[in-house]
């Protein structure tokens, strides 16, 4: 058993999405952590992330095509990442600096035009700062951004390998 080729590195990309969201579903309906709207847009990063990846293993591209699927992929970590490290920021802040909570997100996706909701979300709200669950000392939106990374070093030792079918 050598290592995956591209095929195989997308399907298991796919499969750790799975795997990640069912620890944020179990998080929620076992463990009763309730997401705040930034946790929300991470799932939302590891859904595109997995879509696009299992995508990309069924279609099997040559590459160019590995290219243009690793590159999606990639930038799908890249913004899920980026919401991670908002929501460790704001974790990190002193408590005065902390924003008030506001209203919740499915509120404001009915109430509010798309950009304004897009706004509110990323100013984050207190609810977004507070920490709930640790693991090694470390709060769930620093794990979930080691996962985006690990996506992202995983597609470039892909992208590194020669392409096998």
């Amino acid at each position: 058993m050598g290592f995956p080729s591209q095929r195989q590195g997308f399907f298991l990309i796919a499969a750790a999405c799975a795997g990640a969201m069912g620890f944020a579903l179990y998080s929620q309906h076992v463990l009763g952590l309730d997401p705040c709207p930034l946790c929300i847009f991470q799932r939302v990063g590891v859904i595109a992330v997995g879509l696009i990846a299992l995508i990309a293993g069924i279609l099997n591209p040559r590459r160019c095509g590995f290219r243009i699927g690793a590159a999606l992929v990639g930038l799908a970590a890249i913004a899920g990442g980026s919401v991670s490290v908002r929501q460790l920021w704001l974790q990190h802040l002193p408590a005065d600096q902390v924003p008030a909570c506001g209203p919740g997100l499915d509120y404001m996706v009915e109430t509010m035009p798309f950009a304004k909701v897009l706004k509110k979300v990323f100013e984050g709200s207190g609810e977004c700062a507070v920490v709930d669950w640790t693991f090694l000392g470390m709060a769930m939106p620093f794990w979930v951004l080691m996962f985006f990374v690990a996506v992202l070093v995983s597609l470039l030792v892909l992208w590194r390998r020669p392409s096998r079918r």
